[in-house]
């Protein structure tokens, strides 16, 4: 039986998917999670204790916990594991990432200069600390992105120097929170300006093998995200791109692939069509995030039964071929569903309503009852997702926001404390 070692920072919902997917697959999985190594297995998961801050003692205690259960192959879920796990498979010998091309990818600047070598089209871009930068090179509209927050949390178009500064100041105070201080990434203290790219929004699922893409899906994102913020609501695939259009973009990401040097495990890139053609906004070497993997189901061609994303990634980690894997025909769709607003949450109502209509698969509410939401560009998290599926594309847009129409929120506004 195959063992596969998943990095990541915590245990969760993806995590028990992982699993799920594993047990049917035959497959044994170790982990690998952020915990203090002091804490006696709390969630009894017999997973080793890493801090991402600290990879070299991280490394050894990965390397120690392989000689008890070799390992056959490392898989990184999330951002933040990604340089570790390139790491870890290289001192153990197995097929991953060079650890210098995970770290450009983990890095928006790094990423973006190894793009412009690679004759990839790229935004005007700039690293400044947050302070309000005075340069001349800013341009307007422009983008203020932190170096190493994902999930578009920080991201925020400014089209004035008013508005910039504004920004500025917001992401700042976002930077210095505890939690975001705590991951200790190293990059808190600069960030990423760069010219907004007006255009359509696209992100790709595949996998490399040797340096080589197989996409499994683009994704259209139909709703504009011109700012200021970039919620991402809805992924649908297949894409209603031209097929010309489709070729560019996956020739873009293989090349993006090339440019960073990443050469084995997931890939998940992020692009935007405009006046300038295909232009990329990340390659990252991690699978889609959240619950957004049940989007894609595959179907075994020898044994004709279907299979989710996380087996595929498995399998491809223990070194099989997947190549008898194909990606389900159907349509499918997956909303994240928005935050109305900031505040403490305490009920959802409508929710077997809205999983009642046609076309919707599943209704997953994640987000906790008196949890404080928060919108971006702040928001860390989800309030949960709707799945749809069915035969055309434009059918499951649809359905995902008369889904999401349904839904009512009873969200409280939160206590402020004010000092005397």
């Amino acid at each position: 039986m195959p063992r596969i070692l998943i990095l990541s920072t915590t245990t969760g919902y993806q995590l028990r998917s992982f699993g799920d997917s594993a047990a049917r697959a035959g497959i044994d999985l170790i982990f690998a999670t952020d915990r203090c190594h002091h804490l006696d297995d709390p969630w009894r998961d017999q997973a080793v204790p890493v801090r991402f801050h600290e990879e070299d003692a991280s490394l050894a205690a990965i390397v120690e916990a392989a000689k008890d259960r070799p390992i056959d192959g490392v898989l990184p879920v999330g951002d933040r594991p990604v340089v570790l796990a390139a790491r870890a498979a290289r001192a153990l010998g197995l097929r991953g990432n060079p650890p210098d091309a995970a770290e450009a990818c983990t890095n928006k600047i790094v990423s973006r200069e190894r793009f412009a070598a690679a004759g990839l089209a790229v935004p005007w871009f700039i690293q400044v600390p947050p302070e309000s930068p005075d340069d001349a090179r800013i341009q307007y509209p422009c983008v203020v992105k932190p170096l190493r927050l994902s999930g578009s949390r920080g991201v925020i178009r400014a089209d004035t120097r008013a508005q910039l500064d504004a920004a500025l100041v917001r992401v700042r105070a976002l930077l210095s929170r505890k939690d975001i201080r705590a991951a200790r990434t190293g990059l808190d203290d600069r960030l990423l300006i760069e010219g907004f790219i007006p255009g359509r929004e696209f992100a790709i699922e595949g996998v490399l093998s040797d340096g080589v893409l197989r996409a499994f899906a683009i994704f259209d994102k139909p709703d504009p995200l011109d700012g200021p913020y970039f919620e991402e609501t809805i992924y649908v695939t297949p894409s209603e791109l031209p097929r010309d259009e489709q070729s560019a973009v996956l020739d873009h990401v293989q090349r993006a692939a090339s440019a960073l040097g990443l050469t084995d495990g997931p890939l998940h890139a992020e692009c935007r069509i405009g006046a300038q053609g295909v232009l990329l906004l990340e390659a990252a070497a991690r699978p889609i995030g959240g619950l957004c993997a049940r989007v894609l189901q595959f179907t075994d061609s020898t044994r004709g039964v279907t299979v989710p994303l996380e087996e595929i990634l498995l399998r491809h980690a223990a070194g099989e071929d997947i190549g008898k894997y194909d990606r389900e025909s159907q349509a499918a769709a997956v909303m994240m569903i928005p935050i109305p607003k900031r505040g403490i949450l305490k009920h959802v109502d409508g929710i077997e309503s809205a999983a009642d209509l046609p076309r919707i698969e599943e209704v997953r509410i994640t987000a906790k009852k008196d949890q404080l939401l928060e919108r971006l560009p702040e928001a860390g998290s989800y309030l949960g997702f709707i799945f749809a599926r069915g035969p055309r594309p434009q059918e499951l847009v649809s359905a995902l926001k008369a889904a999401q129409a349904r839904l009512r929120f009873h969200i409280d506004t939160p206590l402020t404390i004010v000092s005397s």
